[in-house]
């Protein structure tokens, strides 16, 4: 990988950790938080994508192109939606760490049961460490926290992120790469289509979606202008020729930002068993994007 793309999935790691710690932080606002930081990514990115499709380029108009662009919006909703729902109910040191390393994991488990690939040692090693990773970072060492009220919520949420992040990381990258849309273009309709798709939660009761906005829109603008900027670095670096299977793995440093982000600003109790699960399982997942 070039330094130039290495340099921009690196910068993009920080900026994803960062706008998810915004967003841990607008938990309790839930789908209106999601409509709202969808609606400033779409007004201030608007400039540059007219831009780009005023010169003739940036999309596709075929009805694969389109499809496509359709699909990464439905995905990303249902990303962002099970996000803030993992927020709301668990730690931003648990969710986060765990839904980046279950991409990679469920990714290999459908290699294995669905393609019937033949799982390498190494293969083998890493979805192991993977899990064990997993299992620190929600227990920190107790195994009876699993027995508790809710001590399984946050893996679960983050389990079912970490399968949609694999959905349209895929999706994606078969945009940028193969049909030439443009990173920011992909990435502002996707915001616009789930702008229209949450609108009606907002248009059917205006005064509440506005009162439980009340004090988070700082953090909406924070989130809509970074959420499209830390994934726009990593699709410019897939279409600089940077290869998919270096690219997903890299980003997972943001596991380890994440977790240092949610103790050292949330004062989450993260404790160095989390910090060891974070190292164990981006370790799991450098392994299953080598095998």
């Amino acid at each position: 990988m070039a330094f130039a793309s290495l340099l921009l999935v690196v910068l993009a790691s920080f900026v994803h950790a960062g706008w998810n710690l915004l967003a841990k932080r607008a938990a309790p606002v839930g789908p209106v938080f999601v409509f709202a930081y969808n609606l400033i990514a779409c007004i201030a990115y608007a400039p540059w994508v007219l831009t780009q499709l005023l010169r003739g380029e940036g999309i596709a108009w075929t009805g694969t192109g389109v499809g496509f662009v359709l699909l990464s919006g439905l995905i990303h909703l249902a990303y962002s939606l099970c996000l803030q729902r993992g927020y709301q109910v668990a730690d931003l040191s648990v969710v986060y760490p765990v839904a980046r390393g279950t991409g990679p994991m469920l990714s290999t488990l459908g290699a294995f049961l669905i393609l019937h690939e033949m799982p390498s040692g190494q293969g083998l090693v890493g979805l192991l460490l993977v899990i064990a990773g997993i299992g620190l970072i929600a227990t920190q060492g107790d195994l009876s926290a699993f027995r508790r009220p809710g001590g399984q919520a946050g893996v679960r949420w983050g389990t079912a992120t970490g399968g949609l992040i694999a959905a349209y990381t895929v999706v994606d990258a078969i945009a940028v790469k193969t049909l030439g849309i443009a990173p920011v273009v992909l990435d502002w309709f996707s915001n616009l289509l789930r702008f229209f798709l949450l609108a009606p939660l907002v248009i059917a009761n205006p005064r509440r979606a506005l009162a439980a906005m009340r004090g988070y829109w700082w953090i909406a603008l924070g989130v809509g202008l970074l959420s499209p900027l830390s994934y726009i670095l990593v699709l410019a670096a897939l279409t600089s020729g940077a290869p998919l299977s270096l690219v997903a793995p890299m980003r997972e440093m943001s596991m380890m930002v994440g977790a240092l982000m949610g103790m050292l600003i949330l004062r989450e109790q993260v404790g160095p068993w989390r910090l060891v699960g974070c190292g164990v399982l981006i370790a799991g997942v450098l392994l299953l994007s080598s095998a």
